[in-house]
């Protein structure tokens, strides 16, 4: 067998297994929204790091917010 079709083979496998994904039920849902499935502990923290972060950094990026370093705008 040659590598260009074993690959193909490989991704057609992998791929496979992507095609049996069934949505959440709406009752299942709840887990979710739990404290311990979030990304951030606090978001509103998160946010606050966030604008800390591009104060003092003196940069405006993603978050929208630039400053001179000093933590207020």
């Amino acid at each position: 067998m040659s590598v260009p079709r074993f690959v193909a083979i490989a991704c057609l496998v992998t791929l496979s297994g992507c095609s049996g994904i069934e949505p959440v039920p709406a009752w299942e849902r709840g887990y979710l929204a739990d404290e311990g499935m979030q990304w951030q502990a606090n978001p509103r923290e998160a946010k606050f790091e966030g604008h800390v972060y591009t104060s003092k950094e003196a940069s405006s990026g993603g978050a929208g917010a630039a400053g001179g370093g000093c933590g207020c705008n």
